[in-house]
């Protein structure tokens, strides 16, 4: 039955009438073995019915067996089957800027229209250059150019694909200026937002005859001095400058800093300071106050986004060799998975956010021979640490107060 099947399949029968063919083929070989069987024990024949009943199980299983292949859809290999969707292969090859090559038996072959123009060939690669035999070279020099082997292997051939290192390494020059224009232009912003606050302020206390206005100006004054300079410095070298330190007078720059922070975020976040009354540090006091507002600005925004009302501490603490800085907020933590990148260039988890703010205040940190770090405590504490580095000590010998005494609200 099946090699007559064969015969029909190969004579031209479609599917459906090759099933009903066999099918009904099948029910009359049941019929006239159930009639052999019905014969055969009337008869006591019973090797007869044993022969009969295995080729009724034979035909049964074999029924089975091709309506499951028919179902899964394994047919035979000489059965019509759809063509693919989409264009052929070699045209996309074609669409590839790359250049991709096969490699086998010594020789290379191009395999698109950017190996093909490369090599000036429509084939095979003459002569085939050394590097793109050598499963060892990554790099290829030819017509001028550097490019970069990336290959995968098969099983006596490899498919290699040329990269070109100095497109590539325009692109990122490109990508990385964009960032960089971006960078500056989020932080110029986030610096003049409380200058420009604390100009309204300083019209609004010169009016009035405010007795605040002296300190609100010298605030503004210095700040935007900082900043000039800062960004001068980072505009030039495109990178952080090396800090020019001095002995800073940290009361000062905190002082400044708690009026910048109250400009900016007002009665919605509340400021608190715990310091000694003389600390100083021997820093950079531009960058100090950069690297400082970043992470206030942080933490302030962390603290809005919090269930319990937004609360900020910055406390200092002067010792005999170092300053310790630590700046905490009432928000809702870091995750654990952003606890290991929070520090990375760029990333960040706010919509609006440039991902520079603490990679900046770190590099701030670094640069003075120091560290800032995410502390594992359960409130959010990042905690900057600067050393003394040449200076002969810290003026900062006050011990520190009582967490009443020494904790002022701005």
């Amino acid at each position: 039955m099946v090699r007559c099947i064969g015969g029909w399949r190969a004579m031209g029968f479609d599917l459906s009438r090759r099933r009903a063919v066999a099918a009904g083929l099948s029910g009359l070989a049941l019929t006239i073995l159930g009639a052999l069987i019905l014969l055969a024990w009337q008869r006591g024949m019973l090797g007869s019915i044993l022969g009969a009943g295995l080729c009724i199980a034979w035909l049964i299983g074999t029924g089975c067996w091709t309506a499951a292949r028919a179902g899964s859809g394994g047919g035979g290999g000489d059965m019509t089957r759809p063509a693919p969707d989409g264009p052929p292969l070699d045209a996309l090859f074609d669409q590839i800027p790359m250049p991709l090559l096969r490699v086998d038996a010594g020789r290379a072959h191009a395999i698109n229209r950017a190996s093909r123009r490369l090599f000036a060939t429509d084939d095979r690669v003459i002569p085939t250059p050394p590097a793109l035999l050598d499963t060892g070279q990554t790099q290829l020099r030819h017509e001028g150019r550097s490019w970069r082997i990336e290959r995968v292997a098969g099983t006596g051939r490899a498919l290699a694909m040329l990269v070109d290192i100095e497109a590539e390494r325009r692109a990122a020059e490109v990508h990385a200026d964009n960032e960089m224009i971006d960078i500056l232009g989020h932080e110029l912003l986030n610096g003049l937002s409380p200058i420009v606050s604390l100009a309204d302020s300083a019209q609004v206390a010169a009016e009035r005859g405010d007795a605040r206005l002296p300190g609100i100006l010298a605030t503004l004054t210095r700040r935007i001095e900082g900043l000039e300079r800062f960004t001068r410095a980072y505009r030039m070298l495109a990178r952080l400058p090396d800090p020019v330190r001095a002995m800073v007078d940290m009361g000062e720059l905190v002082g400044d800093l708690s009026r910048l922070f109250a400009e900016r975020f007002g009665d919605r976040v509340t400021l608190s300071v715990d310091m000694p009354e003389a600390a100083t540090g021997w820093c950079d006091r531009d960058q100090m106050t950069q690297g400082l507002w970043a992470l206030l600005h942080n933490a302030a925004e962390a603290a809005l986004a919090g269930t319990v009302d937004p609360a900020v501490t910055l406390a200092v603490a002067g010792q005999a060799d170092r300053l310790v800085i630590r700046v905490s907020d009432s928000g809702q933590g870091v995750p654990a998975p952003e606890r290991a990148r929070i520090f990375r260039p760029f990333h960040t988890t706010k919509p609006e956010g440039s991902g520079i703010g603490l990679t900046l205040a770190r590099r701030i940190a670094q640069g003075h021979g120091g560290e800032l770090t995410l502390l594992p405590v359960a409130v959010t504490t990042f905690e900057w640490v600067v050393p003394d580095a040449g200076f002969p000590r810290l003026q900062a010998e006050v011990p520190p107060q009582s967490a009443s005494e020494g904790i002022s609200r701005y």
